[in-house]
């Protein structure tokens, strides 16, 4: 007589890939602030009728840059961080956000200065720019939000949207006053309770 074996198929496991890491935001929280306040609010101190100080004119906007740019790559080097050991959607997620940045910023940059040229009025991109730059960067902070499930991201970008197109109501100096204090204030506020939320989890 033959004995008949029966094996039964390998048992295939599946390894959940893990869940990327909480982007931590509070050091380009830190920086986009501090270009709030200091280009901002050199700019709404040398403005008006009687400016306190007498800043030459690519200042403010120099210190405004320059803190943006260092929050964009500060801001990108935690989302890279946050993606290590993420699966492709996650991953492919992260650089959809990420060349998001980059065509926002174009798209701002071809409106300031088409509509400026077109108007005859380049005095405008010192307008313009700021209030478009909070704009943009507040409509990404709420795709992010969205994506990560962050709140507390997603209604800093709510706040910052609101609050640039807002402060295009006033004049200067009190434009450049509704964007350091409350663009600042709001980054700052921000950074605190960023710090509680990632110790939370």
């Amino acid at each position: 007589m033959s004995s008949h074996t029966t094996l039964s198929p390998p048992v295939v496991r599946d390894h959940p890939t893990r869940r990327p890491r909480e982007v931590d935001n509070r050091a380009a929280y830190v920086s986009f602030g501090l270009a709030y306040v200091l280009g901002h609010g050199a700019a709404a101190a040398s403005h008006g009728s009687a400016p306190v100080l007498d800043l030459p004119g690519w200042l403010p906007m120099a210190l405004l840059g320059l803190g943006l740019v260092t929050g964009v790559v500060l801001a990108t080097l935690a989302a890279l961080r946050a993606q290590h050991g993420a699966g492709a959607p996650e991953i492919l997620s992260g650089k959809l956000l990420g060349a998001a940045w980059i065509i926002g910023f174009t798209a701002l940059f071809l409106a300031v200065t088409g509509l400026t040229s077109v108007l005859d009025h380049p005095e405008l991109q010192s307008v313009l720019w700021p209030a478009g730059s909070g704009l943009v960067v507040g409509l990404l902070y709420l795709a992010e939000g969205a994506v990560r499930r962050n709140v507390l991201h997603y209604s800093l970008g709510v706040w910052l949207a609101i609050t640039s197109t807002a402060a295009l109501a006033l004049a200067a100096p009190g434009f450049y006053w509704v964007l350091a204090l409350g663009g600042g204030g709001a980054y700052a506020l921000a950074a605190a309770l960023e710090h509680r939320r990632l110790h939370a989890r």
